[in-house]
């Protein structure tokens, strides 16, 4: 029994690493989340019709390594970008007034969507602890190409940009530490 114990007790961390997954809000509860414990938000920008959205949602979004890095330092908001819900974000409230639930593919794009300057799906988003947008990343990113973005933003380095060129660098200095797809 003693064996079996020890088995037990090896692998379950493993097993419960590969199976972390990322506690996805509504932004009204992160932003009440914020208040109470401030962090930046990670916003995934997607529409339900998007190949490559849920391409990132299931490899990088699923991958251990991303979820248990944002879990530990941002509040993660999943938010459709032609959905319905009504958005309340610093005295401004969005709706998508166009909304047509028989649609089954496209649909209206939502206000929200149109103030956060979304050109593309998926858009990935940070959000300062302030409410202030960091930045905007369109298109798939794998975990490692995430990791970048999770890591120098909550670092705050991108603060000390002040060329594309510092980016350039920033980037080709970073050694990645997530596991690929």
């Amino acid at each position: 029994m003693k064996k079996y114990s020890w088995i037990l007790l090896f692998w379950l961390p493993v097993f419960m690493h590969g199976q972390a997954q990322i506690e996805w809000l509504t932004l009204s509860e992160a932003l009440v989340k914020q208040k109470e414990e401030p962090r930046k938000i990670i916003l995934d920008v997607y529409t339900k019709w998007c190949g490559p959205c849920k391409l990132m949602d299931k490899k990088t979004f699923g991958n251990p390594d991303v979820a248990a890095y944002v879990n530990k330092h941002y509040y993660a908001v999943k938010f459709n970008a032609e959905g319905n819900e009504t958005v309340n974000f610093y005295g401004n409230t969005f709706e998508n007034p166009n909304y047509d639930a028989s649609r089954k593919g496209r649909n209206s794009t939502h206000q929200f969507t149109q103030f956060l300057g979304v050109r593309g799906y998926p858009t990935t988003i940070f959000i300062s602890e302030t409410g202030d947008l960091i930045t905007p990343v369109v298109g798939y990113l794998k975990p490692q190409q995430l990791e970048l973005y999770l890591k120098m933003i909550k670092t705050g380095d991108y603060q000390v940009f002040s060329s594309p060129d510092d980016f350039q660098r920033y980037q080709e200095n970073f050694v990645p530490k997530f596991r690929g797809e």
